[in-house]
C-alpha cells in the first residue's frame, strides 16, 4: 500500500512523556495517534483500533488490532500484545485492562507504522535508573549466553511476544537474532514481529 509507504516515512511522532523514576522520554499510543492524525487526513486513509481479550497459558492479554484503510479499500494490519496484571497498587480491575490496551496499541501502532521503540514498560516503571540499567546489563547476559543452552529454558515463553521484543531490542549480532528466532519460534508467523525482526536485520546489516 503505497499511502502507508508514505506514512511510515513521514511520521514524526517524539517522546513527549517523561518518565521521572527511570529518568527517560517515552511515547504513548496517543501520541502517535495526534501525530499521525493530519497524514491519515492527507492520505484519505482511516486507522481503525480494536482490541480483544486472549488467553494464553495461564496469562491473560489485551490484543490490539491497527488497521489501516485506504480509498481503494486496501488494508494493513499489525497486532500488538500486553499483558494484564493480576493486580496492581492503586488500580482496580478496569483501570488495569485500560492501561494494558493502551500499552498494547501502542505497540500495534509501532509495528504498522515502523516506529522503533523501547520494548521496556515505559509507563508503569518505578524503578531507579540504575535499577533499569542494570536489569538491562542482565538480560544482555542472558541473551549473549542463552543459545549455547539446548534445549529453551523453561523460563522463556516461545508465545510471549512481549519477552520475544524485548530480546530481539537487545540483539546485537546475529547469533542473537538467530537464539531469538528460534526461541519465539511461534511468533514467526506474528506480523509486528517480523516487522521487528526486519528493522532489527536492517539495523545489524545482515
Amino acid at each position: 500500500m503505497k499511502e502507508l509507504i508514505t506514512i511510515q516515512s513521514e511520521l514524526k511522532a517524539p517522546k513527549s512523556q517523561f518518565n521521572r523514576f527511570g529518568g527517560y522520554k517515552y511515547r504513548k499510543a496517543e501520541d502517535i495517534l495526534e501525530a499521525v492524525k493530519p497524514l491519515l487526513a492527507k492520505e484519505k486513509c482511516t486507522l481503525v483500533l480494536t482490541d480483544d481479550i486472549v488467553s494464553v497459558g495461564n496469562r491473560i492479554y489485551v490484543k490490539s488490532l491497527a488497521t489501516l484503510k485506504n480509498n481503494s479499500g486496501e488494508t494493513e494490519m499489525s497486532v500488538g500484545y500486553a499483558r494484564e496484571e493480576e493486580t496492581k497498587k492503586g488500580m482496580d480491575g478496569s483501570q488495569i485492562t485500560g492501561a494494558s490496551s493502551s500499552y498494547a496499541r501502542k505497540y500495534a501502532l509501532n509495528g504498522l507504522f515502523a516506529i522503533d521503540d523501547n520494548a521496556d514498560s515505559d509507563t508503569t516503571n518505578t524503578g531507579t535508573k540504575s535499577e533499569a540499567s542494570t536489569q538491562q546489563a542482565s538480560q544482555s547476559t542472558v541473551l549473549q549466553t542463552a543459545q549455547q543452552a539446548a534445549p529453551v529454558a523453561s523460563k522463556y515463553n516461545p508465545n510471549n511476544l512481549q519477552e520475544a521484543m524485548n530480546y530481539l531490542h537487545l540483539c546485537k549480532t546475529k547469533e542473537n537474532l538467530v537464539w531469538v528466532m528460534q526461541t519465539y519460534r511461534p511468533l514467526m508467523s506474528n506480523a509486528q514481529m517480523m516487522q521487528a525482526l526486519s528493522a532489527k536485520r536492517k539495523e545489524l546489516k545482515l
